[in-house]
Order: structure tokens, then C-alpha cells, then sequence
């Protein structure tokens, strides 16, 4: 037996709702699902989507109106659930939920977009320090880690089609790619390349120009594990033909099903 964990940016829940989610959540049942940038509150939601039958369900949807925003739905019950990381600056945005089960603390994080003209690259990294202190104070449980989500970030060339062009841009700047160089060498696995090695594996594409059809996309959605929970990772993949956002789903597979 094992357990399945989906992580989905779903750019907006009630949008995804005519593009495929209804169906493709009917179908597959996650043990455990991951969105972000749910772009909703619960009352704007039919209860079976904010509420389905057999799932505790979690929605931190940040203050702004139809923005950022995270949810959780899990068929074990979590021990525990905490929204934002508690630093004022960072919280209001509903960018993270943390949930602790009997053997891991797993972290559900839509990381800031540095925008385009750069002006929130210095608080996507700020964030993600924060991100990562909050890691690893609970790593000293002894627990393992488990982070999903929009890290918003392309780490290696080998994570998007033309690197070289969005060198400048952000997404694939050396800082920000600096950052998950750091937080691996804190300890921390990228479960896909620890699997998979091959070029062309994405998880975002731009709506414009054809990218999805032509496969012009960058890797932005990740499931991270501490090294020393590794061994409880029996897979994780990148579900690229599932539609319904302009990211697709990531999946990571646990031994066991005590959660």
C-alpha cells in the first residue's frame, strides 16, 4: 500500500472547475492534495469542491480578493494545521499551509512571483529564507519534511525550454536559482531529479504562443523531502497531460498509508 500526494496550481479553483478539476479529482481521490493560487474563498464555492465527502479540507485564502491563496484535502487527518509561517510581513496572503501527520510535517507553499519588471524578487527570497528557518525548525522534531507547491523558480537549464533567454527574467535568475541551491544543500531533495533525469519534463506553459502544444515550458512545481525522509519515497512524477490550469499536477508516492 502506499500514499499519493498531488500538488496543483490550479491559476484560480473556480476557473480549473470548467477546465477538467471537477473530473479529474472524481477519478483519481488524492489521499492527499496540494493547491495554489486558489484565487477563492470557501463561500464562493460549491460545498462538494470547498467540502467533498470522505476529505478534511483547509483553505487559507489570504485577504486580497481574488488572489494567491492555498488549500489542503486529505483523507487522514491531520494531528495539526497552521496557516502562514508568523511573520507579519510575509502572512495575509494565504501562501502557505502546514500540516502535521503521524511520521511528517507537510508544507503547502505557493512561493511569491518575482514580477516582471524584478521589483519583488528581494521578497521572494526574504520569503523563502523564512520558508526555510520554518523548515527546519520542524526537522528538529525528527519528523519528516515534506514541501510541495509553485516554488516559482526553474532550478537547472535542464528545468526550461530556452534558459538562455530567461536568464534576466525572473523565475531563472542566478539568485533565485542561488536559493534552491542553498535550501538542497540544507539538506533537502528534489524528488523528481532524484527519479528522473531527462530534459523537457515542465510543469508550467505560458497560454501564449502555443507553449503547452509545443512543450515550451519551465519546471516551477516541486516536491521537496528532507534527505533523511527519502527512504519513504517510493516515486514522484510530473502528470503533464492533465489539463485544467497552465500548470499541470506533480505527484509524489509515500510507502505505507499511516500518513
Amino acid at each position: 500500500m502506499s500514499t499519493k500526494l498531488y500538488s496543483w496550481n490550479v491559476n484560480g479553483i473556480r476557473s480549473a472547475l470548467d477546465k477538467g478539476y471537477r473530473s479529474w479529482f472524481s477519478q483519481n481521490r488524492p489521499d492527499i492534495l496540494c493547491l495554489q493560487e486558489i484565487k477563492a474563498k470557501t463561500d464562493q464555492l460549491e460545498n462538494k469542491i470547498s467540502n467533498p465527502d470522505s476529505y478534511y479540507t483547509y483553505w487559507n485564502s489570504g485577504q486580497r480578493q481574488g488572489y494567491s491563496g492555498t488549500a489542503l484535502l486529505s483523507r487522514i487527518k491531520p494531528f495539526n494545521v497552521q496557516f502562514e509561517i508568523g511573520i507579519d510581513r510575509f502572512d495575509g496572503e494565504g501562501r502557505l499551509i502546514t500540516a502535521e501527520y503521524p511520521t511528517f510535517f507537510l508544507l503547502n507553499a505557493y512561493i511569491p512571483n518575482g514580477k516582471r519588471d524584478l521589483s519583488r524578487v528581494d521578497f521572494k527570497l526574504e520569503y523563502s529564507d523564512a520558508l526555510m528557518a520554518h523548515c527546519e525548525r520542524l526537522r528538529t522534531t525528527g519528523k519528516g519534511i515534506i514541501i510541495c507547491g509553485d516554488m516559482n523558480t526553474s532550478h537547472k537549464e535542464i528545468d526550461l525550454a530556452n534558459p538562455k533567454a530567461n536568464s534576466k527574467n525572473t523565475g531563472f535568475l542566478p539568485v533565485e536559482r542561488a536559493w534552491l541551491d542553498k535550501f538542497i544543500a540544507h539538506g533537502y531533495v528534489d524528488t523528481f531529479r532524484h527519479f528522473n533525469q531527462e530534459p523537457g519534463q515542465y510543469t508550467w506553459w505560458t497560454y501564449r504562443m502555443n507553449a503547452r502544444q509545443r512543450n515550451i515550458g519551465w519546471r516551477l512545481d516541486y516536491f521537496f523531502v528532507n534527505k533523511e525522509f527519502l527512504p519513504r519515497v517510493l516515486n514522484a512524477g510530473i502528470l503533464s497531460d492533465v489539463t485544467g490550469s497552465d500548470h499541470c499536477p506533480v505527484i509524489l508516492e509515500l510507502d505505507g498509508t499511516d500518513g
